[in-house]
């Protein structure tokens, strides 16, 4: 049995290859799926299809529209969400793709450090399982894979 995994969070930094090695070193049968990593690819797609956009709202619509259409496939398509938030970045993706994995009732593991309890406390009562690291929410899943 193979699962596929969405990870949903910021995509400024590494934390993605970080969870996917150790995924790796832990043999854990997972597919991971997500949304566009290369900044700038996730910012300009929608004038790659639409074509080039009056402004720059206009083109962040745009992007947007793509964007959640990749979001919504590959989310509707994963057996369970990973969500990160983190200190550094303003987390609205996170947010937005954990209610959605709560919408389409998508097992949600939750990524936040002790000092997001607070403002994320509704979303986590939501969640399956809460964590402050990667290597957690792997532990959580690799506990699917036991055997009795």
């Amino acid at each position: 049995m193979e699962l596929t995994v969405y990870l949903a969070g910021q995509i400024h930094d590494d934390w993605r290859n970080e969870l996917k090695e150790k995924a790796k070193q832990m043999d854990l049968p997972l597919l991971f799926v997500g949304p566009m990593e290369n900044h700038d690819r996730s910012d300009n797609i929608g004038e790659e299809v639409k074509g080039e956009q009056p402004n720059a709202i206009f083109k962040d619509e745009a992007a947007s529209e793509i964007n959640n259409l990749r979001t919504q496939v590959l989310l509707g398509k994963s057996d369970v969400v990973v969500a990160l938030f983190g200190e550094k970045y303003k987390q609205w993706n996170s947010a937005m793709d954990a209610a959605t994995a709560i919408t389409l009732q998508k097992p949600l593991i939750l990524i936040r450090p002790e000092s997001l309890h607070h403002p994320l406390k509704e979303l986590a009562n939501k969640a399956q399982v809460v964590v402050e690291t990667p290597e957690q929410a792997l532990r959580a899943l690799s506990y699917i894979f036991e055997s009795n």
